[in-house]
């Protein structure tokens, strides 16, 4: 009896084990299956979200060519596309290829993959670098911040843009213009927006981002290493920045200046409404773009970008890639990178340039984009006239989060001019800290 029990237990035994074994290649061909159809399919977080439908269309046309299905995910005009990835990494969500501005690589140390070996790299100054990692960041744009402005209204108005490298030279140009205001239909001299829970990405970042490299050559650190000091702000600088920021707001739109977004300050400057606006070149995607039929009504005018001359002299506007695409280790790597390698080709960049707009950042490219401020943008390239974007380098969230609020105080009239600077001094120094 014993010997019977024992050999219907064996026999169990080896049902079970078959059933088991069973279980595990099923499982295992899941797997491999699920890996076969990851294999073919790419997650891309974009962060401009202006340029949605053009990169839906450069994902289709990836698509036909490869067989390989690329998901553009993109962030909202104003959401914090890092918050978004910290969300995605907690909840093992994260995409295969994200993208990062300056200080936000440092959220994802360890996490990206080196594409030092990629031959695009030999192909462009603008890949992002890293001393420890190497290439971490593929470039897929430059862009420029200064003083946008509207060229037929400034002919108009007998206003010459070129002359406008220092204080007094805006100070005359706002005056005619203030003469002229009714005759040019215009709201007001300047669209400048200073709300820091609809814009503070662009006061915190753009706007400050003229005070640490205006009139600086590219590689010059100055008052960004001073800034990394403790908060340090240089004296005599911040006093003329504020200055002319207080200029500009005198001559800003009210309502807009206190309580607008960023939509509503691109529109009304591609109405007409504007003869300045404090935006960067990325705007252009718009005026042809979501506020074409705006920007059409008012004569498709031509643009034109001045410095923020804040101080004598200064003819730069500041010039860089806005942020890069990086590749997830823990993602499809091998894919992301013959999808980047891709898009560095003639057919991706001609959807880069000429759809999205974007102006190269690749050497051997021939497209040139449509975008209004394509031609700007290049000139001051071609003639040496651009500055960096130090700013991308400050402490994550610093901008948005510290600087951004001290602007909107100072706009609402709420701080006088040494108010401000010594209010954004505590707060940047505060923010270093934590």
């Amino acid at each position: 009896m014993k010997r019977r029990w024992v050999a219907i237990l064996l026999a169990a035994g080896l049902v079970l084990t078959g059933i088991t074994g069973c279980g595990k290649k099923s499982e295992q061909k899941a797997e491999e299956k699920k890996s076969e159809e990851q294999s073919n399919v790419l997650r891309v977080l974009n962060g401009k979200a202006e340029v949605n439908d053009q990169l839906q269309e450069l994902a289709k046309t990836y698509q036909q060519q490869t067989g390989v299905e690329v998901q553009i995910e993109s962030s909202a005009t104003g959401v914090d596309s890092q918050a978004t990835l910290k969300g995605y990494y907690l909840s093992d969500q994260m995409p295969d290829i994200l993208v990062c501005e300056g200080a936000s690589f440092e959220n994802w140390e360890g996490l990206l993959v080196d594409l030092s070996d990629q031959d695009w790299t030999s192909k462009t100054n603008a890949a992002y670098k890293d001393d420890q990692y190497g290439v971490l960041g593929f470039p897929y744009t430059t862009e420029a911040i200064g003083l946008i402005y509207n060229a037929d209204i400034l002919q108009k108005a007998g206003v010459d843009p070129t002359g406008l490298t220092s204080p007094e030279a805006y100070k005359a140009a706002f005056d005619t213009l203030n003469e002229k205001k009714d005759e040019l239909g215009l709201t007001a001299i300047v669209g400048m927006a200073a709300n820091a829970e609809n814009i503070g990405w662009s006061t915190g970042n753009h706007m400050f981002g003229a005070y640490l490299d205006s009139g600086l050559a590219m590689d010059d650190t100055t008052y960004f290493d001073q800034l990394q000091d403790g908060g340090k702000l240089d004296d005599s600088r911040i006093h003329h920045y504020t200055e002319f920021v207080q200029m500009l707001i005198k001559n800003a739109d009210k309502k807009l200046l206190t309580e607008g977004t960023y939509d509503d300050q691109v529109k009304n400057f591609a109405s007409g409404k504007y003869a300045f606006v404090t935006q960067g070149s990325w705007i252009g995607s718009l005026l042809v773009g979501d506020d074409a039929a705006e920007y059409q009504s008012a004569g498709s005018f031509a643009v034109g970008m001045a410095p923020y001359a804040f101080e004598d002299g200064m003819d730069t506007i500041l010039a860089s890639s806005p942020s890069w695409w990086a590749v997830c280790k823990e993602g499809n790597v091998e894919e992301a990178k013959k999808f980047l390698s891709w898009c560095a080709t003639a057919d991706g960049q001609q959807i880069l340039v000429e759809k999205a707009g974007f102006i190269s950042p690749f050497t051997d490219c021939s497209y040139v984009a449509t975008d209004p401020f394509a031609g700007v943008v290049a000139d001051y390239i071609a003639n040496g006239k651009t500055s960096n974007w130090h700013w991308q380098s400050m402490k994550d969230g610093m901008g948005a989060n510290a600087i951004a609020p001290v602007f909107e105080s100072l706009a609402k009239g709420d701080l006088s001019e040494e108010e401000f600077i010594n209010t954004l001094q505590q707060q940047i120094a505060e923010y270093l800290k934590k």
